[in-house]
């Protein structure tokens, strides 16, 4: 059944969709769960238990295979709840329509859905009917989850190490796998090998005669050489990636894996014109391995969606991405962290995000991870941060340990914003011979990483009014630049009718193009990257300034005559995009000279 909806909302965080589906899956929205953090699943696992009065069991961390056990059970618990609301909006009676009207309210304008509604009730019909009508018509939004590839910590007992399978993103996934949800895994932060080959152990990722998966894969990528790359190493163990999942490199939130200046209208365009020699290629080494391992092969073709998300702000942004594209759903993320019905976020970081401006957002370098991360000036985890370095304590107690994966001091893994980790780096920093402000900059470099894995779920403690004594109360926050625009707290409603173009929440006239948005950020990226390597630009770093400066004049040439040939789309703001577009080209110019100099 097709879904519902033409957007859908991507993992935030750790915290703030961490119960999304619980939120909006029955007026049929799809969300994503992110599952890096098994001790706060298990804490809202009994929160909600105790909520809905129903028994709770905890599963401490002395139970064998712990955390694969609190993420099933956590995921049954939601799935069990989630079909529970949803079936309760269908089953329709004179007391409870409400549900069932803001459902199909909040649907595009053209759904064929909500035309069948306005037909049937035109008519003299019968609750009955209604309810007959809506158990044949109404989808529940799926229930995905999402697994950081590289957040995959080996774990110790008693000093010994565990076998792979027990490392934190294998046992996710085997928590996800033996859970009895139907819907899909997606996969983020790139290639990880030993975990691809792990999914091959699960039967739910195989398709049946009819090419029904009752758990996809979802791949996230920014490039269309990844995508491929990465789906024919699936396609060979006859896994079939279900979903390629295009997010900007810059324009985004949480950690932003920059492409080689490849923007995000070029990679859109070649995975449409490269949609079905992909889909051809991938499904017949799936179903060569599905051969040799004597699995079943569908006797049909089986299904491929490409979809976007990524600094989309307006339904004219949304429904170009749909109709230019041809894609399949656009996600709308950091503009829903400002939507309660809809995210988990506390009031104090509510408020900060809505009156946050474009110079509150930056990409700060205070991910454990060493990947560049959207960052909100003034976040409380930072505040806490700064606190401790003031006290000659820098770091984190590192309650969690999930990004404890940098083996320099210990075998075992320390994060980078740990407190046992900075003492040892700021130690050796002191015997080394070098200048004062070199020394200084070093310090800097240590001592600005933050312990994320804790305060990207703090948010879902402090709104249920749960205990924050090991973590601390400091929230990280991590929007995409987009959130600038958008100032005020919002319904559902609000922000499914800015969606569709019922209602326009953005207050800033002067909002930029998601695509000018997004190449502004990589001249920004660039000019960074020229200021860092000036005066010791070696060979290499020169070979890639100048492909990363010959990818974005590429794209400037295709926006460019994109734009110029719009006779309905972007009425108001064309001109504008062509002039910023030949500003940035003689700019890049510029840069193509200094870069020639250096």
């Amino acid at each position: 059944m097709k879904n519902a909806h033409t957007f859908h909302i991507p993992v935030m965080g750790i915290g703030f969709t961490i119960d999304s589906p619980l939120k909006v899956a029955q007026y049929g929205i799809d969300s994503v769960i992110s599952l890096v953090d098994d001790i706060l699943i298990e804490k809202l696992r009994k929160i909600y238990s105790e909520k809905l009065e129903i028994p709770y069991t905890e599963i401490s961390n002395k139970v064998d295979d712990f955390r694969a056990k609190r993420i099933t059970s956590y995921l049954n618990f939601i799935h069990k709840q989630t079909e529970k609301k949803f079936n309760a909006l269908k089953n329709v009676t004179t007391e409870t329509t409400d549900a069932l009207k803001d459902y199909l309210e909040m649907l595009p304008e053209n759904s064929m859905l909500k035309k069948d509604f306005q037909a049937l009730i035109s008519t003299d019909f019968s609750v009955a009917q209604l309810k007959k009508w809506a158990n044949k018509n109404l989808t529940m939004g799926s229930i995905d989850v999402n697994i950081m590839t590289k957040i995959d910590k080996d774990n110790y007992i008693d000093k010994e190490k565990l076998p792979v399978e027990y490392n934190d993103a294998h046992a996710a996934l085997r928590g996800y796998a033996q859970s009895n949800l139907s819907s899909s895994l997606v996969l983020s932060a790139g290639l990880n090998s030993r975990l691809y080959s792990y999914i091959s152990n699960f039967k739910d990722f195989y398709p049946n005669a009819n090419g029904f998966i009752k758990k996809k894969i979802i791949l996230k990528v920014s490039d269309y050489r990844s995508a491929f790359i990465q789906g024919k190493i699936l396609a060979k163990k006859g896994l079939w990636v279900s979903e390629f999942r295009i997010e900007s490199g810059l324009n985004c939130g949480g950690h932003a894996f920059a492409t080689d200046g490849f923007l995000m209208g070029p990679v859109l365009k070649e995975f449409k014109e490269k949609r079905s020699e992909l889909k051809m290629q991938l499904q017949e080494l799936v179903f060569a391995a599905l051969k040799l391992d004597n699995k079943t092969i569908p006797h049909t073709d089986l299904s491929l969606k490409i979809t976007a998300q990524g600094g989309v702000g307006t339904e004219e942004e949304q429904a170009f991405l749909l109709e230019e594209y041809n894609i399949d759903s656009v996600g709308w993320g950091s503009p829903f962290l400002l939507v309660p019905e809809a995210t988990t976020v506390d009031d104090d970081t509510l408020e900060k995000l809505s009156k946050a401006k474009e110079d509150d957002l930056y990409l700060s370098n205070t991910s454990p991870l060493g990947v560049p991360f959207n960052t909100l000036k003034g976040n409380t985890k930072d505040v806490e941060k700064q606190i401790n370095i003031d006290k000659n304590r820098p770091g984190s107690s590192c309650p969690s340990k999930f990004v404890a994966l940098n083996k320099e001091f210990k075998d075992t893994g320390l994060c980078t914003a740990s407190r046992e980790y900075q003492y040892l780096k700021l130690k050796d920093l002191d015997t080394q011979p070098l200048a004062e402000e070199e020394k200084i900059k070093k310090y800097n470099e240590i001592v600005e990483k933050s312990c994320i894995c804790v305060g990207l779920g703090t948010s879902a403690l402090l709104i249920n009014k749960a205990s924050t004594v090991k973590t601390g109360d400091g929230v990280s926050v991590c929007p995409g630049p987009n959130m600038a625009y958008y100032s005020k707290i919002m319904s559902l409603k609000n922000m499914t009718d800015h969606i569709y173009g019922r209602e326009n929440v953005i207050a800033q006239a002067d909002r930029p193009n998601m695509f000018i948005k997004e190449l502004n950020l990589y001249f920004e990226y660039l000019e960074n990257k020229l200021e860092d390597v000036k005066t010791s630009l070696d060979k290499k770093q020169k070979r890639y300034l100048k492909k990363f400066s010959k990818n974005l004049q590429e794209g400037i040439t295709y926006y460019t005559e994109l734009f110029s040939k719009q006779k309905d789309r972007f009425k108001d703001t064309k001109e504008l995009v062509i002039e910023t577009l030949e500003i940035r080209e003689k700019q890049l110019q510029g840069i193509g000279l200094e870069i020639e100099k250096i």
